[in-house]
């Protein structure tokens, strides 16, 4: 049992959790074409700031948030994880924070990390990874290094906005497919089909393969949900070109709503089929740390009839709690929700045939690259 001064502390941070003010949104020509409302003091911080209006500014229009990256020399690129429930052990991840703006994104809470908010800084405040190909080529080069597939996009979109000028997945997958190395992509970006040229023939290899995130069919709802991300219309299309190039394609309807997005669930894996996806599978909500709160801001925010009815929901899958973290629990839920949304997603890809068969990526044809720095000549 513990001590009486924890009990205590604990009783007073569950009171406070239940009767705290929510802070205001922020005004809304500000966070104009984004997901997060508020802008909280990272959760690692000492000093608390907040926006208010103290009346004496004269009303203006409020331009929009801009977005800013700052360039981030890590010493190592790839990510070990040894988690039972995920489907890889490494990863690469070429950005922190993702500029397209998902409300409900897991990822948010790792912005902390960097003294900043999960809110409106995970989607303003990027970090971009320039050395992430020549720090990848060296890890690669490591003695006793053994491939297994690398995923891309397991934390931020690889594809998001700000790729298409920094190019840094692009040098990644140069990298991959020189040293013919697998690779498993998620993204929710049609700017995946501009790297067709490196994932075609890596394809003809088997090589790689390509998970596309689709959450609902509904441009308005996703425009709330996503606000930055590509419409429904592009990620079924993307679908469709990659099929077209023979590059084996998956949907991904993540994260289920319950009482938001659930009843579109037969419809996109119909959507996703016809395009070309042979593979599916689905995630849950997850509402880690601060993205609690964020989420409960945007459904006062777009659902305000229904936010009391979706969060007791959400709890009703997560042991009545907001969120479940662990292993094997915290990507489907429980409960007897859960379980129906879990068959219906069964029933409706066994009906289409999904999944009958999965597409194992090679490791075999691997190449490790020269561990000799360039121009200098190897000694054997």
């Amino acid at each position: 049992m513990k001590p009486n001064h924890l009990q205590h502390r604990d009783w007073r941070e569950r009171l406070d959790q239940r009767i705290a003010p929510r802070p205001a949104p922020l005004d809304a020509g500000m966070r104009r074409g984004r997901g997060a409302l508020t802008n909280e003091t990272g959760r690692f911080e000492r000093v608390t700031r907040e926006t208010f209006d103290d009346s004496w500014d004269i009303p203006e229009e409020v331009a929009p948030l801009r977005t800013e990256v700052t360039h981030e020399r890590p010493r190592t690129i790839i990510t070990r994880n040894a988690s039972p429930d995920l489907g890889f052990d490494r990863s690469v991840n070429p950005y922190r924070g993702c500029e397209h703006g998902c409300f409900y994104c897991f990822a948010r809470p790792s912005h902390a990390y960097q003294g900043l908010s999960a809110g409106l800084d995970f989607e303003t405040r990027l970090f971009a990874k320039p050395d992430a190909p020549a720090l990848l080529e060296r890890e690669l080069a490591a003695r006793g290094y053994s491939p297994r597939t690398i995923a891309i996009g397991t934390n931020t979109d690889p594809y998001q906005p700000i790729e298409k000028r920094m190019k840094i997945t692009r040098g990644i997958l140069e990298v991959l497919a020189r040293t013919r190395h697998p690779v498993g992509i998620v993204t929710k970006s049609g700017l995946v089909t501009r790297d067709l040229d490196i994932l075609g023939p890596m394809a003809e290899q088997g090589l790689v393969k390509v998970a596309i995130s689709l959450t609902t069919l509904d441009p308005r709802l996703s425009r709330k949900m996503e606000p930055r991300a590509a419409a429904p219309g592009v990620r079924l299309e993307t679908i469709r070109r990659l099929r077209a190039e023979g590059i084996p394609v998956s949907v991904l309807v993540a994260p289920v709503v319950p009482a938001i997005n659930d009843h579109e669930i037969e419809r996109l894996l119909d959507a996703a089929y016809e395009a070309g996806a042979r593979e599916a599978g689905y995630v849950m909500l997850r509402l880690p740390h601060e993205v609690k709160a964020l989420a409960r801001d945007w459904l006062a925010e777009h659902f305000p009839q229904r936010a009391q009815h979706v969060m007791s929901l959400v709890q009703d899958m997560q042991g009545g709690k907001d969120y479940d973290s662990r292993w094997g629990v915290r990507q489907s839920g429980t409960g007897p929700i859960a379980w129906a949304i879990g068959r219906r997603f069964e029933i409706a890809a066994n009906r289409l045939g999904f999944n009958a068969e999965r597409v194992r990526l090679r490791t075999d044809l691997f190449c490790k690259p020269a561990r000799s720095a360039p121009g200098q000549l190897a000694l054997f």
